[in-house]
């Protein structure tokens, strides 16, 4: 039987409006401390953002979720949290806040692949 390894991961939301609490997953994080693993994937639907927050530019939201993946791999652009190591990083992301992007709790896992649970776990709760 192939090794499996803990995973923690956490929902990515956008919150249009904060004082409503209305949301649409957006994309998931996903840390496996032992395969040195932390991953981001996003996903905007450009008609639920239309529905929910008309005023609001793809653009705009693209450029916050990119920063998120800039962290994630620790890439100049991420800014001072990207120079973090790899699990403070995940645990800086996510941390509840009020801003329009939000993660949700943390759940915990068990893989083989976290690569491939990102995935699993994108397609079932993003796309």
């Amino acid at each position: 039987m192939p090794d499996r390894y803990t995973f923690e991961y956490a929902i990515i939301r956008l919150v249009p409006r904060v004082e409503r609490e209305e949301f649409f997953n957006v994309g998931v994080i996903l840390f496996c401390k032992r395969l040195r693993f932390l991953g981001v994937k996003t996903f905007i639907d450009s008609q639920k953002l239309q529905a929910l927050a008309p005023e609001m530019e793809l653009e705009e939201v693209e450029k916050y979720l990119n920063s998120w993946s800039g962290i994630c791999d620790g890439r100049k652009e991420g800014g001072a949290i990207a120079e973090f190591e790899q699990s403070d990083r995940f645990r800086w992301l996510a941390a509840s806040r009020s801003t329009i992007i939000q993660s949700s709790k943390t759940h915990p896992g068990l893989t083989e692949d976290p690569e491939k649970e990102l995935e699993v776990i994108f397609n079932s709760y993003v796309k």
